[in-house]
């Protein structure tokens, strides 16, 4: 069976001399999938294997550091090359039946697809992507125009995430789905 790459995590800065990295977990079973011996694949921002990085990256060791995680790969032994690492994402390989165990949280081809319709039922597009900035998640929507929506996907902007029934709400906040000033008569 073939599954899906789900990314867990975010390589940053090194970490001392010896290779280790601190890595922005982008999952909430970072003990599971930064145990000893877990091979995760890299991808850099836009998806794609790094050209110069090594494809996959087995971890050796995986400590926490006041509120960072720390992880230390096989495959980087010294800091130059921690530092060839840096910014690239961290995937995995799960069954692309399989959901996260907490209900509030969904993996990104769950969401690729859905209908967006704002929280009043208008219609506004489907979601393209899900990217993974330093910031926080965004969603991509492909609306009517040619021109491609980000929201913060956040509580506040996506309320309802509805998987079984194909649609994600978001709210209607000027500025969020088209830019500010658009909707109102007489511009700006």
């Amino acid at each position: 069976m073939s599954g899906t790459e789900v990314v867990v995590g975010r390589i940053g800065r090194a970490h001392g001399v010896k290779g280790e990295v601190s890595v922005e977990p982008r999952t909430d079973e970072p003990e599971r999938r930064f145990a000893r011996g877990a091979v995760l694949v890299t991808r850099t921002v836009s998806g794609t294997p790094p050209p110069a990085a090594p494809r996959t990256l087995t971890v050796r060791a995986t400590r926490r550091h006041q509120s960072r995680l720390l992880v230390t790969f096989e495959e980087v032994r010294d800091r130059t090359q921690a530092d060839a690492v840096r910014g690239l994402l961290l995937a995995v390989e799960v069954d692309p039946t399989e959901s996260p165990a907490d209900p509030e949280e969904y993996y990104d081809h769950q969401l690729v697809g859905l209908r967006v319709e704002t929280v009043g039922g208008t219609h506004v597009g489907e979601v393209t992507e899900v990217l993974h900035s330093p910031a926080q998640d965004l969603l991509s929507i492909q609306g009517e125009g040619p021109d491609e929506i980000l929201v913060p996907f956040v509580h506040r902007f996506v309320p309802v995430v509805d998987v079984p029934g194909g649609r994600v709400l978001v709210e209607d906040v000027p500025g969020l789905l088209s830019p500010a000033g658009e909707d109102e008569e007489g511009g700006a």
